[in-house]
């Protein structure tokens, strides 16, 4: 892109403008520059950066503050204390006062790790050496812990017992962990666990067990209720059992409200009796209709006679075998046969696994307050007057009310639902109502809308800019380019006018040049000079025969000067 060429395009836009069009543009940029200058400076100001004082230190104890300034007062530097853990030096003192304070070891709070063996001292005992050990290792754990996104700070105190050859009276060790959680954030269990589990991988033969966390208010962390479970799923069930009942509150509130003329004419509160027990079903089904799989059959059979073997005591004469003379080599008569047969049969098997939901209404009960009716009341000639009376619904009304909250969350009285409808004046009620809605909105504003504010007031800016940009900047600039072709086009218009008055005065000049050659007697082929000094003699004739007594003094006032000339 030539810049050279827009830069040239924008000068000869500017200077086509008139004196007005400039003057509002001048405004509108010097309204834009000092509204964002002002929001610098209300922004530095509220963080008190225009009177020369930097922040020295942040988020310190209130113990490492009062040593700070206690060295501040010893050098004679003016500070500001904006709370206990923020202090404020001039800017030209910043630096070189952090630099003092810290080698003094203030903030005496922080944490030390393995750096402390970087120097090793001479004759330092085992139980130094065990000592400056233990608070590394709690040092290194604490720094790790408090790189976490919700954790803002972290202790950690591991108590290591004294390792003893009996193993019955081996003792585990165990640890104890402090966490300042971040405002407006909380941990999992899965969090808690990832921490137990990190510092029993740090620390020998401990176990997660022995890892206790609590919070800066000591509650407990990562524990479990008396009944079993965990804190995270009692939590989780609580909010759903709340959510399910005003779910259930909202549907009969709308339900309600077309017919008695408003939410404000209906109350519902819905208790719900849920059954969080799962219970996962595993059944088998046999199929009576047993099938044939396979069949096997076995048959053997052997006909025919066989030598007789020998037999008898053991000796000399059995071993010998049968004896030439003896009936032992007759062979006798033999007829064996054998059959089997095997059958396996299939037997059909299916399993159903099936798995119980989180959790299952056990019974609903729900009451509902209505308001009734007002009508105005009459005087004794039953004229209506401007005070209204309560008129309380008849019991048809009431029971098809019933009937309609019972159908809008599904009335079961095989399961024991039961539902309520009452009928009372709202009058009391809705006198207390505005002071109620102003308490709730001083709420909402202190607990949502204050943590938002520093933001809101960019937003805001922004806002304002979008809205100046749209409703000035962009019309302005398009009705000042509609006036440029306006101009333009009045421009051409004058050019045409003067060309077309130009073409009529040569027209006329040429009719005028056409009648004086006439009136002259000249030709129209002679030569414009010549025509113009025929002109010129013709008009002093003229002159010289109407006034001869001035051009006789002009004569001779021409020939007394004929030197000069």
């Amino acid at each position: 892109m030539d810049f050279k060429t827009l830069l040239e395009q924008i000068t000869a836009l500017f200077q086509s403008l008139t004196t007005k069009q400039k003057a509002i543009i001048g405004a509108s940029t010097v309204s834009v520059i000092g509204f964002i200058v002002f929001l610098v400076l209300y922004t530095n100001a509220k963080n008190g950066t225009l009177d020369g004082y930097r922040v020295l230190f942040d988020n310190i104890s209130a113990s490492d503050s009062a040593l700070v300034i206690e060295q501040l007062e010893k050098d004679n530097v003016p500070y500001k204390i904006l709370n206990e853990g923020t202090i404020k030096v001039p800017k030209d003192f910043v630096y070189k006062e952090r630099i003092t304070i810290a080698a003094l070891g203030i903030p005496k709070n922080s944490k030390v790790g393995f750096e402390l063996f970087d120097k090793q001292d001479f004759g330092e005992t085992d139980f130094a050496q065990k000592i400056k050990y233990l608070r590394a290792l709690e040092g290194e754990l604490a720094r790790t812990i408090g790189s976490l996104t919700p954790i803002e700070d972290a202790k950690v105190h591991i108590a290591l017992p004294k390792e003893s050859v009996f193993v019955e009276k081996a003792t585990m060790p165990t640890a104890s962990v402090i966490l300042n959680i971040n405002p407006n954030m909380k941990l999992s269990n899965k969090q808690i666990i990832g921490i137990k589990n990190l510092i029993a991988a740090s620390v020998t033969k401990l176990s997660t067990e022995n890892v206790k966390i609590v919070n800066q208010e000591g509650e407990p962390l990562g524990t479990q209720t008396d009944d079993g479970f965990e804190s995270d799923l009692v939590l989780a069930q609580i909010k759903y059992k709340s959510d399910y009942e005003r779910a259930y509150e909202k549907k009969i509130e709308k339900v309600l409200a077309p017919i008695l003329g408003g939410l404000d004419k209906v109350v519902a509160k819905v208790t719900i009796d849920f059954d969080f027990e799962q219970r996962d079903t595993v059944s088998e089904f046999y199929d009576p209709e047993s099938v044939v799989r396979s069949e096997q059959s076995t048959e053997e059979s052997k006909e025919g006679g066989s030598t007789k073997e020998s037999g008898g005591v053991p000796g000399a004469i059995s071993n010998i075998g049968p004896v030439q003379g003896v009936e032992n080599d007759k062979k006798e008569g033999e007829k064996y046969e054998k059959s089997s047969t095997t059958t396996n049969y299939e037997i059909s098997k299916k399993v159903t696994n099936i798995k119980g939901e989180f959790a299952k209404i056990r019974r609903i009960t729900a009451s509902v307050v209505i308001d009734g009716k007002y009508i105005p009341k009459k005087d004794e000639e039953g004229n209506p007057l401007q005070e209204l009376e309560y008129v309380a619904l008849e019991g048809s009304e009431i029971e098809a009310i019933t009937n309609i909250v019972k159908n809008s969350f599904g009335y079961s009285q095989k399961r024991g639902d039961e539902v309520a409808v009452s009928n009372f004046e709202f009058n009391p009620i809705s006198a207390q109502k505005p002071k109620d809605m102003a308490e709730n909105i001083s709420n909402i504003a202190t607990n949502y809308i204050n943590p938002f504010l520093p933001l809101l007031k960019y937003l805001m800016a922004g806002l304002l800019l979008f809205i100046f940009y749209r409703k000035i900047i962009i019309p302005f600039g398009e009705r000042m380019l509609e006036e440029y072709n306006v101009e333009e086009e009045m421009i051409d218009e004058i050019e045409i006018e003067e060309d077309q008055e130009d073409t009529d005065a040569m027209k006329e000049y040429n009719e005028a040049k056409k009648k004086a050659e006439e009136e002259l007697g000249i030709k129209s082929g002679m030569d414009e000079e010549e025509l113009k000094h025929e002109v010129l003699l013709q008009k002093i004739r003229s002159e010289i025969e109407q006034n001869p007594e001035d051009a006789a003094k002009l004569l001779k006032s021409i020939v007394e000067n004929d030197k000069e000339f």
